[in-house]
């Protein structure tokens, strides 16, 4: 059995598409199904079946790829593990983040540290909070920015960085947009821009609203901070949105005002997995984190 089979394997398997993977791998089809067929053949069973244009693992499949996964993984830290151990300076970072960190933490944070440590290569993964536990808890990344930050957790632990105060966000010229503070109840009769199912920010303002004493009214869904901001100053509705979104150039921006009740934040956490020590370069940048947010 080879090493190049098990990627092949893996990628089809995410995929769920021969060609597809071939493409990412930057090969042959050809290729990519013949490594899969000798891989059959050596494990004597298979492990797709066609289910319409698309390729389903079997049974058997499955429980190949959640170990076929580990190998890779461990053998991406073990790389990474030997060139730290020569030169930790030159080493990489694998750090995942929600979307709503990418406009301005993520960069501050990064640019902070590569100027003490300017050989340090980072790898990003955005993604929704049970995308980014999962990544974290499969191996593929280190660290992991998380919102809310989840207190008790068999397989991750960390520090809460920071608490985040969410504000209104109301278009240009709305009744509310000129005052320095509004309750939320205020804002019971009008249609809410919201994040979609998935998304931390959503329950956060949903609850905020119920304890308000009203269900929020949904006239829009959306998956981005920028999308959320952008209907929002076009007049299709308010939303709440913490103060790390809120940082964006442009003609058309909506108005942001505090909530004086009921208090509406999030917090932001850095975990990792319990279970193992970090790789040293992600320890240098997990230290550098907590002091630079202290400092603040």
């Amino acid at each position: 059995m080879e090493l190049r089979q098990l990627y092949y394997f893996v990628k089809v398997a995410r995929k769920e598409h021969v060609t597809q993977a071939a493409e990412e791998l930057h090969v042959a089809q050809s290729a990519v199904s013949r490594q899969i067929h000798q891989l059959e053949e050596e494990l004597g069973v298979k492990l797709f079946v066609q289910k319409g244009r698309n390729l389903q693992l079997t049974p058997a499949g499955a429980l190949f790829l959640k170990r076929a996964e580990v190998i890779l993984s461990d053998l991406e830290r073990a790389v990474i593990e030997v060139h730290e151990f020569l030169d930790p300076e030159k080493g990489e970072i694998r750090l995942g983040f929600p979307h709503s960190l990418g406009n301005r933490l993520i960069p501050q944070v990064v640019a902070a540290f590569r100027k003490l440590h300017p050989n340090v290569k980072f790898r990003f993964k955005q993604g929704m909070y049970p995308s980014l536990i999962r990544d974290l808890v499969k191996g593929e990344i280190d660290l992991a920015f998380i919102s809310p930050f989840p207190k008790e957790h068999e397989q991750v632990c960390g520090e809460v960085m920071l608490t985040e105060e969410l504000y209104a966000i109301l278009p240009p010229g709305h009744p509310l947009s000129d005052e320095e503070e509004i309750e939320l109840v205020q804002l019971k009769d009008e249609t809410f821009v919201i994040f979609s199912e998935g998304y931390s920010l959503r329950p956060i303002v949903w609850e905020a609203c119920l304890e308000a004493g009203f269900e929020p009214k949904i006239g829009f869904e959306g998956e981005e901070t920028d999308t959320i901001r952008g209907l929002v100053a076009a007049g299709m509705g308010v939303s709440l949105l913490p103060e790390l979104a809120l940082y964006q150039s442009g003609q058309l921006q909506p108005t942001k005002v505090r909530i004086s009740k009921p208090a509406v934040t999030r917090t932001i956490g850095l975990v990792h997995r319990s279970n193992e020590k970090l790789p040293l370069v992600a320890k240098l940048f997990h230290g550098f984190l907590l002091r630079y947010f202290k400092r603040d």
